[in-house]
């Protein structure tokens, strides 16, 4: 995510599973047989953990570390890994973790993973275990909070770590785990999160099969998954548009080249690319300017105007199209009043999150067996998630996680990166027991 605090709608959202299409099949398939040997031990562990689990994220919670500075975060979290006896890289990514634990029975690798990094956001949530924390974010000092439940992620994650650690021999294969900083993007246009972790080789040695992920989401009650083969959160790329003019007088407007003028059309020439030139029966997209920024005085004409905003996708083809039509209608309206533009889009984009069909229609039964839990079809949303350049490396399987009390309007909700975001904190035993479910059926299927 770009700032949060100039964009805070970057990656949420909306309340999709308040309205959550439960769509599980009359008779689920039943599991394989080397999987459900392993559901009960499954089931008590993370029972038995949840308590554990629960005081991770408390932890966490009180202590939020923003991107590539979750130094805190990635010790404790290492220190609990190495006492499971996995193998834990460290330093990855800045902060990051990649840990690996291998099985005693030949099989596929699978990894999973978790968001570290918290927002430059403060909380008003009253709580014991509310953050006071804070820290510099783009050269301010800022408050923090963990108001998009990563350190929910985190603590799940740990918990799924003891869980799979306590049937270690009976597993069919090796998981692979990635505490993941920097999710929420950088503030000086830095590359890091999972494009980072990647490039220093986060999915080497060994390779994983797939990967699967988890959010969770204040639009949905506590036990309900929401799912979606295919895009599920729309690529997100910020951009800015340089108009340049030239200066004079507001009474005098043929003296120079009036840049607010031509603003006004690209923006309404950006609507045009949209309504006019994109195959709507295609997938969505989204593109909205949201600062226009020139002049100083109300007679005088300046010289240049700047403006931003976010172009949201879900398809590559697509979002390379739009982006060079931007290009091209900025330059030439600019050109047809004798003024310039050039539009520049940020490095630090993230791709469409693509749940790949084959292995979501693979895992959908597994995600319909969680125990205390109602999995179901969701529609996407024009949220956007760095978990997608894992996707884009293997098949991935990205799931939403309801986070609302239970007899609370989900759709009423405050949504994540809110200062009053509020965790249900019996959704992290739901969190714990999906990824588990996922792993050993994958595992137990690929090995069979």
């Amino acid at each position: 995510m770009t700032n949060a605090l100039s964009l805070p709608a970057r990656r949420l959202l909306p309340a999709l599973l308040a309205t959550l299409s439960l769509c599980a099949a009359a008779q689920t398939p039943p599991p394989p047989a080397a999987a459900q040997a392993l559901y009960p031990l499954i089931a008590q562990r993370s029972q038995a953990i949840e308590q554990q689990v629960i005081a991770w994220r408390r932890d966490i919670h009180e202590h939020p570390e923003l991107g590539n500075q979750e130094k805190r975060t990635a010790a404790l979290v290492a220190a609990h890994l190495k006492r499971l006896g996995f193998t834990v890289r460290e330093g990855v990514a800045v902060t990051g973790l990649v840990a690996t634990l291998k099985g005693g029975r030949p099989g596929p690798v699978v990894a999973l993973r978790a968001d570290m990094d918290a927002l430059p956001v403060k909380e008003q949530v009253d709580l014991p275990f509310a953050s006071k924390a804070r820290a510099v974010w783009d050269g301010k000092e800022v408050d923090v909070m963990h108001a998009c439940g990563h350190d929910g992620h985190v603590a799940i994650l740990m918990g799924v770590a003891e869980v799979l650690a306590s049937m270690k021999e009976q597993l069919p294969g090796t998981v692979k785990l990635l505490f993941q900083p920097a999710e929420e993007k950088l503030p000086n246009g830095e590359i890091g999160g999972s494009r980072r972790m990647l490039a220093e080789g986060a999915f080497d040695a060994p390779k994983p099969e797939v990967v699967f992920g988890l959010h969770l989401m204040s639009g949905g009650n506590t036990g309900t998954i929401g799912y979606k083969a295919g895009p599920i959160l729309a690529g997100s790329d910020a951009f800015k548009v340089d108009v340049k003019g030239r200066q004079t007088h507001g009474s005098q407007p043929w003296s120079g080249i009036d840049p607010i003028v031509l603003a006004s059309q690209i923006v309404l020439g950006f609507q045009t690319i949209e309504s006019r030139q994109v195959n709507v029966t295609q997938e969505p997209s989204v593109l909205s300017v949201g600062t226009i920024n020139g002049g100083t005085r109300y007679n005088i004409i300046p010289d240049e105007v700047k403006m931003s905003g976010t172009l949201r996708t879900y398809d590559e083809d697509m979002r390379k199209f739009i982006m060079q039509r931007m290009g091209e209608t900025a330059s030439l309206i600019a050109q047809s009043g004798g003024g310039q533009a050039h539009v520049h889009f940020e490095p630090d984009g993230y791709a469409p999150t693509v749940n790949d069909p084959a292995l979501t229609e693979k895992m959908a039964p597994s995600l319909q067996r969680v125990p205390g839990a109602r999995a179901g079809i969701v529609p996407k949303s024009t949220g956007g998630e760095d978990f997608s350049f894992f996707a884009q490396a293997v098949p991935g399987l990205f799931v939403f996680i309801g986070a609302t009390p239970p007899g609370k309007d989900a759709a009423k909700a405050e949504p994540n990166h809110s200062p009053r975001f509020f965790v249900d904190e019996a959704s992290l035993l739901v969190g714990v027991r999906t990824l588990s479910h996922l792993t050993v059926d994958y595992m137990a299927m690929a090995a069979r």
